[in-house]
């Protein structure tokens, strides 16, 4: 083979790694709020500059969508470990509540769900992306609920929807992980009396 027909990547070679950056983009995310969160934010954060940005991410809405890849991935509230078909349907959601509430404190820095938090938006890209995760944790819950109480599943679905929605407002607002646990736990007494083993 003749080696001066190979074709190289024309320009530098990219001096940050992607995966790195979207680690970094999520806590600016998490953080601020999608909105409050400029490209020239993210390229300072990131110590590159915009046309390096364009060429990895395409848009700050394209990296965004990769930061709630990443964060369904590593940082929600883990539904298919704490969903068993092994114990009581009320007790698996209170798990589910209760993890809520230590994740959502955990951080202060970065509180509540990114998902939830990015729901709000104003971009409707990014509300777009935000609400498919979200519609995708509901379905989770509302299927696993109705494999065993089908008359129950929207209501317990939308109840610890809601539920999840206030401990993570709340945890932006400052609540500490006691708080939201008080919160979560008197959510799951009901629970308890919605669905009796």
């Amino acid at each position: 083979m003749n080696n001066t027909n190979i074709r190289r990547p024309r320009g530098r070679p990219r001096i940050f790694d992607p995966e790195q950056a979207i680690g970094a983009a999520q806590a600016l995310f998490h953080a601020r709020g999608y909105d409050a969160v400029s490209v020239a934010d993210i390229t300072e954060a990131l110590g590159i500059n915009p046309p390096s940005f364009y060429a990895a991410f395409g848009s700050k809405a394209g990296l965004y969508e990769r930061v709630l890849t990443h964060y369904a991935a590593s940082n929600a509230v883990p539904l298919d470990r704490l969903l068993r078909d092994d114990r009581p349907v009320a007790e698996c959601l209170a798990a589910v509540l209760d993890d809520a509430a230590r994740r959502y404190a955990e951080d202060p820095m970065s509180a509540g769900c990114l998902v939830l938090e990015g729901i709000r938006s104003s971009d409707p890209i990014a509300r777009a992306a935000a609400c498919a995760y979200h519609a995708a944790a509901e379905q989770t819950l509302h299927r696993y609920i109705a494999e065993r109480h089908p008359g129950e599943a929207q209501r317990l679905t939308d109840f610890v929807g809601t539920v999840m929605s206030g401990l993570s407002a709340s945890a932006r607002r400052g609540h500490g992980v006691e708080r939201l646990l008080a919160t979560a736990r008197l959510a799951s007494t009901a629970l308890a009396h919605a669905l009796p083993a």
